[in-house]
């Protein structure tokens, strides 16, 4: 019997013993499963239209493609206030965010008002849903008052699919729960394209991306795998077992698993590293035990993370020529990724945040342009 009990024998993060103070999570293949059964198969309300963007999986290469074409023509002005469209001009965005957010919540906005249209926010902590207003009431509410399409984050996976069955105006799915996060696969296969020269065709094959930390809580992984793997790539997840578990593998075609980051690393186009989510394994923040340090119950288990799987400045220098490295950040530097892997001319992760702009432009313009 393991830590966990007779269902929940303790799975080893790099194949020893943690310690008894070790509290990450140990995730049995029954909760795996439960978990992966949620994420992939949200409670069906309505399906996936033109008129909504709730996740990548179930898209066909083609459909990628079309998303990718136009932000790759949005690209030159994305970040340019003064080339501002009137596309969308007398059309309101509503951004419903019910999860912290820097990123995701900054570029909708900039690429709604780039294309002339006007935004209106709401947060979590400000609205009626901290007064036990259900997200489809909270929604039903905003949409009343004449928005034309609603962006949603929120902590719990298929939410904005309950959403998208609740209102009659687009829906943008900004990340829900484990499950996915669209516009974040969308803008992680168009930098990748652009860095490995298939702008024109968004054909990936023959090209290898590794997936590095913890892909068991990331719905940006299963958004890049499910994109990149439509458009012909091969994904490699890595990662102790407790956070890259071999289930993984069947997420899509193209798809392996392996807990040897040393041994794939040569092998690989490009590196996507993740962060440790502390808030959903139900940790507190990294902040300070990055590099190890004293008194953390994490303490000896980061130390061991970093070991085997942080992208140092030793193991960036293994990359091929040519090869990229990405982040989809938040990053905790000195903990999965090193301060000089993070800045070096191999990184994207600054033009995947400008390609951010670029694609959510395309998302609104797509599901709000003429004859939506």
């Amino acid at each position: 019997m393991g830590p966990g009990g007779d269902d929940e024998p303790g799975l080893l993060l790099c194949g020893v013993a943690p310690p008894r103070r070790w509290c990450a999570p140990r995730w049995s293949l029954r909760r795996y499963t439960s978990v992966m059964t949620s994420v992939a198969a949200p409670p069906p309300m309505r399906t996936q239209s033109k008129r909504d963007l709730l996740e990548l999986s179930g898209l066909s290469g083609g459909e990628i493609r079309e998303y990718l074409d136009m932000a790759r023509g949005f690209v030159p002005i994305a970040n340019r206030p003064d080339a501002g469209r009137s596309d969308l001009r007398g059309r309101v965005v509503a951004n419903l965010f019910f999860e912290d957010s820097t990123r995701t919540r900054l570029s909708f906005t900039l690429a709604a008002h780039r294309l002339g249209a006007t935004t209106v926010d709401l947060a979590g902590p400000g609205s009626s849903a901290s007064k036990g207003e259900s997200l489809s009431d909270t929604a039903r509410v905003v949409e009343a008052m004449g928005v034309d399409a609603i962006v949603v984050r929120a902590k719990s996976a298929g939410a904005a699919r309950i959403i998208a069955g609740a209102v009659g105006c687009p829906v943008v799915n900004a990340g829900d729960g484990r499950h996915e996060h669209p516009t974040q696969g969308l803008l992680d296969c168009l930098t990748f394209a652009e860095a490995m020269g298939r702008l024109e065709s968004f054909d990936l094959s023959g090209l290898t991306l590794g997936i590095v930390g913890d892909i068991v809580s990331s719905r940006v992984a299963r958004s890049a795998i499910a994109g990149m793997t439509a458009l012909g790539a091969r994904v490699v997840c890595v990662g102790p077992p407790t956070m890259a578990p071999g289930g993984l593998s069947a997420i899509a075609p193209g798809v392996s698993v392996t807990h040897d980051f040393d041994a794939v690393l040569p092998g690989l186009d490009g590196v996507m590293m993740l962060r440790i989510q502390f808030e959903r394994h139900g940790e507190g923040p990294a902040s300070g035990a990055a590099a190890g340090g004293g008194g953390s119950g994490l303490t000896g288990s980061l130390r061991e993370f970093r070991a085997f799987y942080a992208l140092t400045e030793a193991r960036a220098a293994v990359l091929r020529p040519g090869a990229v490295i990405m982040h989809p950040g938040p990053v905790n530097r000195g903990l999965e990724l090193d301060p000089g892997a993070a800045d070096a001319s191999a990184s994207l992760i600054l033009r995947q945040v400008s390609r951010g702009v670029a694609v959510r432009m395309a998302v609104l313009a797509r599901l709000l342009g003429q004859g939506a």
